[in-house]
This record gives C-alpha cells, sequence and structure tokens, in this order.
C-alpha cells in the first residue's frame, strides 16, 4: 500500500468548480494550519448529509456521491476509528426501515485498520455478538473488552468498482477464508479521505457475474498522527 495519498488533479482550465468541490478545497487549506478543526469541520459535513438523507434522498446520495468522487485514498488510515452508516441504497422502502432500526439501534461501530499490515477488522457493539450468531452460527465474534471485533479484510489501492477513474483504498472481505460467505463476502468496501481523518466509504455488493452494484455509504473518523 502506498504510505502517501496523492492529490486528485486540479479541475480543467475553464471548467467551474462545483459547490462542493470549492468546499473541500477550503477544508485541505484549513487542514494545513487546524487539522482537527478541519477533521471535524468535515466530520460534521457528513453528519449532516446523513441526517437529510430521509427528505431527499435521491439528491443526498448524489451530494455523497459527488464528495467521494473528490477524495483520495484513504491509505493514512491506522487503527480504531469511529464509524457511521450515512445512508443506505438499497430500496426505498428497506432503507427507510433500515435508518429507522439503525437509529434505535446500531451495532457497527467503526472498524479497525492496521496500515503496515495492509488488515483490519469491524468493531460491533458487545451486544451484537447474540444477533450475529444468529445470523451466522458457524462464526465467532472476538472480544475486544469493550466490543467485539468481526469480519477482518485486506486493504489495497486501487481503481474504484463503479468509479473507475478515481483512486480508492479497498475493504476486501472476498479473501479472508474465515468471513461468511453469507452476504460478508459479497461486500466491499471502497473509503477515500476527505481531510485527514474525515474518511467517507461506499459499500458495494458484488453481483454473481463480477458486476459490482452501490448499496450505501459509511464514514469512518480516525485519529490525527
Amino acid at each position: 500500500m502506498p504510505d502517501t495519498a496523492q492529490p486528485t488533479e486540479a479541475p480543467a482550465a475553464g471548467r467551474p468548480t462545483s459547490e462542493i468541490a470549492a468546499r473541500v478545497g477550503e477544508l485541505r487549506t484549513l487542514a494545513s494550519d487546524s487539522p482537527l478543526k478541519a477533521r471535524d469541520l468535515a466530520w460534521d459535513w457528513i453528519c449532516a448529509l446523513r441526517d437529510g438523507a430521509g427528505e431527499d434522498r435521491d439528491r443526498t446520495s448524489a451530494k455523497l456521491d459527488e464528495l467521494f468522487r473528490e477524495g483520495v485514498p484513504a491509505a493514512e488510515v491506522d487503527g480504531r476509528t469511529e464509524g457511521i452508516l450515512v445512508m443506505p441504497l438499497i430500496a426505498r422502502p428497506v432503507d427507510g426501515f433500515l435508518r429507522r432500526v439503525t437509529g434505535a439501534w446500531m451495532p457497527w461501530m467503526g472498524k479497525r485498520i492496521d496500515r503496515s499490515a495492509s488488515r483490519g477488522d469491524n468493531v460491533l457493539r458487545n451486544d451484537a455478538r447474540w444477533p450475529a450468531k444468529l445470523l451466522w452460527p458457524l462464526y465467532g465474534t472476538k472480544s475486544l473488552g469493550d466490543a467485539r471485533a468481526a469480519f477482518d479484510f485486506e486493504t489495497r489501492v486501487e481503481s474504484g468498482k463503479v468509479d473507475p477513474d478515481v483512486d480508492v483504498l479497498v475493504i476486501d472481505y472476498s479473501v479472508v477464508d474465515s468471513n461468511p460467505r453469507f452476504v460478508i463476502k459479497r461486500i466491499r468496501d471502497e473509503l477515500v479521505e476527505i481531510v485527514p481523518g474525515a474518511n467517507l466509504g461506499k459499500v458495494l455488493w458484488r453481483g454473481g457475474d463480477g458486476s459490482h452494484t452501490l448499496i450505501g455509504f459509511f464514514a469512518l473518523r480516525s485519529e490525527l498522527g
């Protein structure tokens, strides 16, 4: 995995800068002097988009997609992160149901990424242990003291599956033999950095023919080195 993420290309001459691109540029300028403030402002922005997803699904997903495309590979993330589901994109009735359920009880807390080993896993609430056992009887989560670890993955930087012109940090579950085949091995996460510490991700579903479909957005907030 590269040690540093490469900056995105500047807009072509004469092409107007979008509102989202301009805001990302301002946050990155701020990050050079006040990285913590830039991270928290970017995180607040992502959370505001999450909060508006139920009111205007299409507009919010379009904004998130544009924001994602402004990102660079999140190759600097290391250690335990805080995670949120920004919005599901499966089908309108399903999305509404998932927002209500996860608003009341969200078992996923984030991810742990070992940058040097290009590996990681997911962090779940302690009370997710038995629901996970019902879904995957032969799979066992691991104790983290205050949480549970589950669903290991490997990471690498490559082009996005639905955004081939965008380089992303791939979070690949399919290559880990211990992961359940039901659901988990069909998921491919892709992660980009908006500013250091504020990262936006896409959840992709891999079809039997090898195609990939966007089914949601998530975000990770990581510590600054």
